[in-house]
């Protein structure tokens, strides 16, 4: 039985690298919910036919492959949007890679953990470091049912793994199994539908720093004009120049909009996704950008005039002063909040 992780050391956590805030889009027209709709799903078949060619090219996929793909898509749709399809796919397969990895990895522990309790004697007792024996032969033989039962499952993740085949569902599994249990989510089948294509939608576009307001493709003015270039095939929906759909709402950032809005007048690339919620009927715009995060400091410097530990409770949070050695200074502190609403709305709460 290998013996258990030691904890690490204690570190500085580098702060943060990117923001991602986002508003509604109201008062949006029959014909510009249209124009969403129809160019989501347009992008969004795209989006799902490149993402099942790179999962077929697994471990052979390079970069002479990435461009091809990105040429198909441009025929169809444009560079950029070709480039932010092809990124997308990208990292959704790197993304379902590491969940396989750690499928794998997970796996591997329960079956030592399993072959170690198996091996010893019934009845045995275990210590604080390795635990001991089964309890009864009824519950070793079901143990041992199991430990097949994993390491059939183990085999055949590892094996997906050394092929480069991951298994990725566009729109999310849980969603698509949903299909099938209707009645106990309370959802009927025009419902899920709605849900089903609206996640299946693709309306994003990477920012591009030294271009007008930092996004050419999805691009949002300095006085909230919200514009985006049509795919060459829906051109004829365009009504401003350059085969661009002006929509009539006004886009405005509550939090952080300064920040935002000092970006996009340096033109400094800034990345935009649109989104529908179905059961809300809403429509929302997320913009994200990243930042050099801040250089971090030693732990010894930054002890050197002590710190805070917090800690979060049900209705308050605790915070007291420490010195360098970790001990407690002064009075501690309480800072108590009525937590109410959504998980959205708590954090905020919590962060306020």
């Amino acid at each position: 039985m290998a013996d258990l992780r030691p904890i690490a050391a204690p570190f500085v956590v580098p702060g943060p690298s990117g923001v991602a805030i986002r508003t509604r889009l109201k008062n949006l027209t029959a014909q510009d919910e249209m124009v969403l709709r129809v160019v989501g799903a347009h992008l969004g078949s795209l989006a799902a036919g490149d993402l099942k060619q790179r999962c077929a090219d697994g471990l052979g996929h390079d970069s002479d492959r990435w461009a091809q793909r990105k040429r198909e898509l441009t025929g169809l749709s444009s560079s950029r949007w070709a480039g932010s399809i092809t990124k997308a796919t990208h990292d959704q397969w790197a993304l379902a890679r590491r969940g396989l990895a750690a499928h794998v990895q997970g796996l591997q522990a329960g079956i030592d953990m399993l072959a170690h309790r198996l091996s010893q004697p019934l009845g045995q007792k275990g210590t604080k470091r390795t635990p001991g024996g089964y309890r009864s032969r009824q519950e070793w033989h079901a143990k041992a049912r199991r430990l097949a039962c994993l390491t059939a499952r183990h085999a055949a993740a590892v094996a997906d793994y050394d092929s480069g085949r991951v298994r990725v569902v566009r729109g999310g599994r849980r969603l698509l199994n949903t299909r099938h249990h209707l009645a106990e989510a309370g959802l009927t089948e025009p419902q899920w539908r709605q849900r089903w294509q609206a996640a299946r939608w693709f309306l994003s576009a990477d920012g591009e720093s030294g271009k007008r307001f930092g996004n050419e493709t999805i691009r949002v003015t300095d006085d909230g004009q919200l514009s985006m270039k049509l795919p060459a095939p829906l051109a004829d929906l365009a009504n401003a120049p350059h085969g661009r759909y002006l929509l009539t709402c006004r886009v405005g950032f509550a939090h952080r909009g300064q920040q935002w809005a000092d970006r996009i007048a340096a033109d400094r690339a800034v990345a935009y996704r649109i989104s529908f919620d179905p059961q809300r009927d809403r429509w929302y715009l997320t913009a994200s950008w990243q930042y050099a995060p801040a250089p971090t400091v030693g732990l010894a410097a930054a002890l050197v005039a002590g710190c805070v530990g917090v800690d979060a409770n049900d209705d308050h949070l605790a915070a007291w002063h420490l010195d360098a050695h970790g001990n407690p200074t002064g009075a501690p502190r309480r800072f108590g909040y009525d937590l109410s609403g959504t998980a959205d709305h708590r954090d905020a709460q919590v962060r306020h």
